[in-house]
């Protein structure tokens, strides 16, 4: 009888893990059994076994690649780089946070242009004096010239009639500039989703979130207060913990406002790759993200970057991912550039099936 029973568990935990295994949604196969433990109850252990495994980043140091040779053409005459009355919107050099900049750190560089002005800005900077080798990937985009929309993912917010598919399908490709990962699981980001008129979770009053709308454009804020609430305009809003930049500041107790059952993974003070995102005072939106960062580092760099408002996003390499799409002659079809060379997800990430939401910026 025991044997029985012994044998029948096995059997349905073997079948259960080997769905999750062989699911649509892409994803590497050490991320698919943690997320198939954390749905069974089984997080805490998933805590334990990182926690076990979790490596310090090491200390000095340089990055093993030239910031000169990622990629990207720098602007420094907007002459002539506007359209129907826009103008380039070129930022600032950030220099950087370990000290005098390597060649080319901190410098933006174009990477996308939309009607001839460059739309998409990037850079790279070390993260922090002591931890010299590692460095951030950091992105400027300018929704005068992009439109900004959330999709769903096979896990978060699950199936249902979302209104969007739930990657970047053949047919919807032209005119696509980037895409970026989404938050935390959403039973653990202390907040909701909401998308063409469905929801996930409840949305949380004061909780840190992306909010899109109908036209296109984007905000980042805490939700219920400086005019964020539900309306006819507001086409999703996804939320994740709280504001890890708020009024151009950082506050004092940013690590402790991303804590939560499972963004604590590695506990908030913990050095891990994150992503961010906030807002300028300018309207550019602003991505951040790399390995060995802590809350308040990548807090710091949001604020370098120009945020006056910022979250955190996911956390943890296999969930980080951001790219920009090349024309290279095929604008139905662009080709996908990782934004940083060391990212763990495929270019082509969102091109297939994705097993969580994630954000699709387009030209207008």
């Amino acid at each position: 009888m025991v044997l029985a029973v012994v044998t029948t568990f096995v059997f349905i935990v073997g079948w259960s893990l080997g769905n999750a295994i062989t699911a649509p949604g892409g994803g590497t196969l050490p991320e698919r059994i943690a997320e198939w433990a954390r749905n069974h109850y089984l997080g805490p252990l998933v805590t334990f076994g990182e926690w076990l495994t979790y490596s310090p980043p090491k200390v000095g140091g340089k990055p093993n690649v030239s910031f000169v040779k990622l990629g990207g053409k720098v602007v420094k005459d907007v002459k002539g780089r506007h359209h129907h009355g826009l103008l380039a919107i070129v930022p600032a050099d950030i220099g950087s946070p370990a000290g005098q900049p390597l060649p080319g750190e901190g410098v933006w560089r174009a990477v996308v242009s939309v009607h001839g002005i460059p739309a998409v800005f990037k850079t790279y900077v070390r993260e922090s004096k002591v931890y010299s080798s590692y460095y951030a990937g950091i992105v400027s985009m300018d929704q005068r010239l992009l439109k900004f929309s959330l999709r769903p993912g096979t896990e978060d917010p699950g199936p249902g009639n979302w209104g969007a598919p739930m990657n970047i399908p053949p047919g919807q490709r032209r005119g696509l500039v980037a895409t970026f990962n989404s938050g935390f699981r959403v039973y653990a980001a202390e907040g909701g989703i909401y998308l063409n008129g469905h929801y996930d979770g409840t949305l949380v009053k004061g909780a840190a979130s992306e909010v899109y709308y109908k036209n296109g454009r984007m905000t980042i804020g805490s939700w219920g207060y400086g005019g964020l609430h539900m309306g006819p305009d507001i086409a999703a809003v996804r939320q994740n913990l709280k504001l890890i930049v708020i009024h151009g500041r950082v506050p004092a107790s940013v690590n402790q406002n991303v804590i939560s059952n499972w963004g604590a993974t590695l506990g908030g003070g913990y050095y891990v790759w994150r992503s961010g995102i906030g807002i300028t005072k300018d309207g550019r939106i602003i991505y951040v993200y790399g390995p060995a960062l802590d809350v308040r580092t990548l807090a710091g760099l949001l604020k370098r970057a120009g945020c006056v408002t910022a979250m955190e996003l996911d956390i943890n390499p296999d969930w980080m991912s951001f790219m920009y799409y090349l024309p290279k002659g095929h604008p139905a079809d662009p080709t996908p550039v990782n934004l940083l060379p060391n990212q763990l997800q495929p270019a082509d990430r969102y091109y297939y099936i994705s097993n969580r939401d994630f954000t699709a910026v387009y030209a207008r």
